[in-house]
């Protein structure tokens, strides 16, 4: 049969921070199909485990063992399979490895097999991957993370995002040129009123100014779209990635300097901005497990989109723990942090059957590799977060949504924030 799995090679690549990264080519007799995998450096602690050496190569961020499961454990089990049966290959993947969050073979290892496995199926199929993946055909809004600070920048701000996302734009292509416009005008902001040295970007091709308060950097990204006239169409979003700056010992959150806050001080601080600034989305504002926090910010703040991300970390359990308690109302769709793309398809379907918003994510660390663009067209996530429109890991994922748009024609409408 031309659809049975004849062989399997992985190599090692580099992301888009010069660090090691899986890269995975599943063949049969007539195709072949390849995908690479992300990394994160934020992480949540109850996301799949990547696989890394530990050891001199790389100051320990070699994937030579990740490369070897695929070699000696995975592709000899694989081979042979029907590659079009997608939760069949995943699933034995998951019980080869045995463990809650992968830790065996590494999430990055098997991840790498399964997207692979997905391009395989629409070679095979003659169909765009998008076609492949699903039926759907609404083009996400894309959310541009263009102030970078938490761990993905080397400035002060402990706000890991700031972004702006035009919700009201008629088109993707529309969308993209608002981004863009919007990005240039702030970086002629920043370097007015800072200097040169202060344009330096982070690792989502944002730029990183020396700032400290978060409402600074609002300010910013206000100006740089009332200068290009966009008051209307774009709006703010806020990745805070809360865990980063949470205190354990004491329970309390320091967003800025020397501030340290209790959970109802934080929640008071987020509706003051949120009162000045036009803010939709807030993710992760709490600390992963606190889970009060959430309930409570949930009541305080109706209407308000709140991802979770760290909170979640793709864990069905976690989501529907989530879902019927309410602790958020939107899924942050990262495919690695949960290691197929069978799991990450009923993730998806989980939130939906509580009628969340969906947001499909790159990660900090990521490659060219464009799948998911593909994966938020497909299953009609609505919302798509790729960074700032520059390094070409980011562009590549905005220039791939822009050629789905273009085979959809008129079919392929933007969508909408319910």
């Amino acid at each position: 049969m031309t659809s049975k799995i004849t062989k399997i090679e992985s190599r090692q690549i580099l992301d888009s921070r010069g660090l090691p990264t899986i890269e995975t080519t599943v063949y049969t007799s007539k195709n072949k199909g390849t995908a690479s995998v992300p990394s994160g450096k934020s992480t949540g602690a109850h996301e799949a485990k990547e696989l890394r050496d530990h050891e001199r190569a790389y100051h320990g961020y070699s994937v030579q063992n990740a490369i070897n499961n695929v070699h000696n454990i995975l592709a000899p089990k694989l081979k042979g399979l029907d590659v079009r049966k997608q939760k069949d290959l995943d699933e034995k993947m998951i019980i080869l490895d045995g463990t809650d969050q992968k830790e065996r073979l590494g999430a990055n290892t098997i991840l790498s097999i399964s997207l692979a496995n997905a391009r395989c199926i629409a070679q095979l199929q003659k169909k765009e991957l998008y076609e492949s993946l699903g039926t759907g055909k609404t083009l996400p809004i894309p959310f541009a993370n263009i102030i970078n600070g938490g761990k993905h920048a080397e400035n002060n701000l402990q706000i890991q995002e700031f972004m702006i996302a035009p919700v009201k734009a008629k088109t993707f292509s529309e969308a993209t040129q608002i981004i863009a416009e919007v990005y240039h005008s702030l970086k002629e902001i920043i370097e007015k009123r800072y200097g040169k040295q202060a344009i330096h970007i982070g690792d989502e091709g944002g730029f990183a100014p020396p700032l400290i308060n978060p409402r600074s950097a609002l300010d910013l990204l206000t100006k740089a779209i009332e200068e290009n006239g966009y008051q209307e169409k774009t709006k703010l979003a806020l990745d805070c990635a809360a865990s980063e700056f949470f205190d354990r010992r004491t329970q309390t959150y320091e967003i800025e300097p020397k501030k340290q806050m209790t959970r109802e001080e934080l929640t008071e601080y987020y509706i003051e901005l949120i009162k000045k600034y036009p803010i939709i989305s807030l993710e992760d504002p709490f600390d992963q497990d606190d889970f009060f926090a959430y309930l409570s910010f949930m009541e305080a703040v109706k209407g308000l989109q709140i991802v979770g991300d760290d909170l979640l970390c793709m864990n069905k359990k976690r989501i529907e723990e989530a879902g019927n308690k309410e602790f958020c109302n939107a899924l942050l769709v990262k495919p690695n942090q949960v290691g197929t793309l069978t799991e990450t398809k009923e993730a998806i379907q989980l939130a939906k059957r509580f009628k969340w918003n969906t947001m499909v994510s790159h990660r900090s660390g990521e490659t060219e590799d464009t799948f998911i663009a593909d994966l938020a067209v497909a299953l009609e996530t609505q919302q798509i977060k790729i960074g700032a429109p520059c390094r070409s890991e980011r562009t590549a994922k905005y220039n791939r949504l822009l050629e789905i748009e273009e085979q959809l024609g008129k079919k392929g409408k933007i969508g909408k924030i319910e």
